[in-house]
């Protein structure tokens, strides 16, 4: 396999782990519908967790990661992070206003290192079929890890971006009101994802016990 055709493996592969439906994806259209440029600013915050993680992840921190009590610990307070900003985007629908909270409104980035740290899903992605494609990027040198590591975070960029842009012009489109049905349909996902999150880990907690 030669160094392009990782790349393009590369991409694939990313672009297929970016497109399931997630907590991220969830606060990108949510954030979206009132800031065109929400999602490449959530995927700075994403990056500012994902760059040093391939570094940490290649240099032997995989198996921290692996590790069912960090995994624990990770999925509880992910968990609960998730239903908290559930619940911050429910009640700003019942108050029916038309400013959106200050984490939805003026933090995007914050809300990327904050969801991307918190989902053990992610974590995990990284300590296996991420470790495989950083080890071999490794092989060829240093700068085609770099290479490796801007394909795959440009990937999440461009993602993160079409779900923002899509959801600002569907909430010109469809009004207040349709604004205030996506924020309750992401609000009802992100505490789907923290319910699962929790459930996950008292699982994994209870077969440690």
């Amino acid at each position: 396999m030669n160094l392009l055709f990782f790349l393009v493996w590369v991409f694939v592969i990313s672009f297929s782990g970016a497109m399931q439906p997630g907590p991220v994806s969830a606060t990108v259209i949510t954030m979206g519908a009132r800031n065109r440029y929400a999602g490449a600013l959530l995927a700075v915050g994403h990056g500012i967790i994902e760059f040093p993680l391939m570094v940490l992840i290649i240099l032997g921190m995989g198996r921290l990661f692996q590790s069912e009590r960090t995994q624990v610990v990770i999925g509880l307070a992910g968990g609960v992070f998730l239903g908290l900003m559930a619940a911050q985007m429910m009640m700003s629908i019942r108050r029916k206003t038309e400013r959106p909270t200050k984490v939805l409104k003026d933090r995007p980035v914050l809300a990327g290192v904050i969801l991307s740290a918190s989902n053990p899903y992610f974590l995990i992605w990284w300590a296996t079929v991420g470790l495989a494609l950083a080890t071999r990027a490794t092989q060829w040198g240093v700068w085609a890890f770099a290479l490796f590591a801007i394909v795959h975070w440009s990937v999440d960029l461009m993602w993160l971006q079409i779900l923002s842009w899509v959801s600002f012009k569907g909430s010109k489109v469809f009004g207040p009101r349709g604004q205030r049905t996506v924020i309750l349909i992401c609000a009802l996902a992100l505490l789907a994802f923290g319910l699962i999150f929790i459930y996950a880990a008292v699982a994994k907690l209870l077969k440690l016990v």
